[in-house]
């Protein structure tokens, strides 16, 4: 029986549409442009390679690299699923240098950026291509079964968060799927040490992937084995 996907163009080089940029640019969040077009770019390879097989997300924040990840999954007609408690990261809390006021719930005095989140997928068009999943990574990564295309892990930054994403997402990357990583700094005067230290060196290091593309501080590597 012949595949159904047979005949389906390829979308790589389908850049987001300049509305969606500008609306991503706008959105709170770390992601450069530049990196932000690399991630879109590789999750359209991603689909191309891998077309039935749906992707996660590793932190989410206010829906900024969501944005980039869902449209590319809008045309390639998959579902991105988005992981974060939205309760910020450890960086993010108060007296740390990525503290945003403006996203504190006043009622409870902590972090909640599920609000900004859902607004930024709602003005984006993207609801019906990004499922939200509020909770710890560790904790949906446990219970996860599905075989994905792509995960992209942008969560905290600290070392046991980080050795936890790679430890619950990395195993999930179907061979021929994409693991995308950001914050890689392999200068640690450029910044934080974890996603280099524990995420994507190991990742290296298993044999069991390789790097593909480097953009600032994201890097795509391909699950080989």
């Amino acid at each position: 029986m012949a595949c159904r996907h047979h005949h389906r163009p390829s979308l790589l080089g389908v850049p987001l549409d300049p509305a969606l940029r500008e609306l991503a640019l706008s959105t709170k969040g770390f992601m450069p442009a530049d990196e932000g077009d690399a991630l879109h770019d590789a999750a359209l390879r991603a689909g191309d390679t891998l077309p039935d097989a749906p992707w996660v997300e590793v932190g989410s924040y206010c829906g900024r690299s969501t944005i980039w990840l869902g449209d590319a999954a809008r045309h390639v007609g998959t579902t991105l699923y988005a992981v974060d408690h939205h309760h910020g990261s450890e960086e993010n809390q108060a007296g740390w240098e990525h503290h945003d006021t403006e996203v504190v719930d006043v009622r409870t005095g902590r972090m909640d950026t599920l609000p900004f989140f859902r607004r930024a997928i709602g003005d984006a068009g993207l609801e019906e291509h990004v499922v939200g999943i509020i909770g710890r990574s560790p904790v949906v990564a446990r219970h996860w079964a599905t075989p994905l295309a792509l995960v992209f892990i942008d969560g905290g930054h600290g070392v046991e968060p980080a050795r936890a994403d790679y430890a619950g997402w990395t195993p999930h990357v179907a061979v021929g799927g994409t693991l995308a990583i950001h914050d890689v700094f392999p200068d640690p005067a450029a910044g934080g040490r974890p996603p280099y230290e524990e995420i994507y060196l190991p990742a290296l290091e298993s044999g069991r992937f390789e790097l593909t593309s480097v953009t600032g501080s994201l890097r795509i590597l391909r699950r080989v084995g």
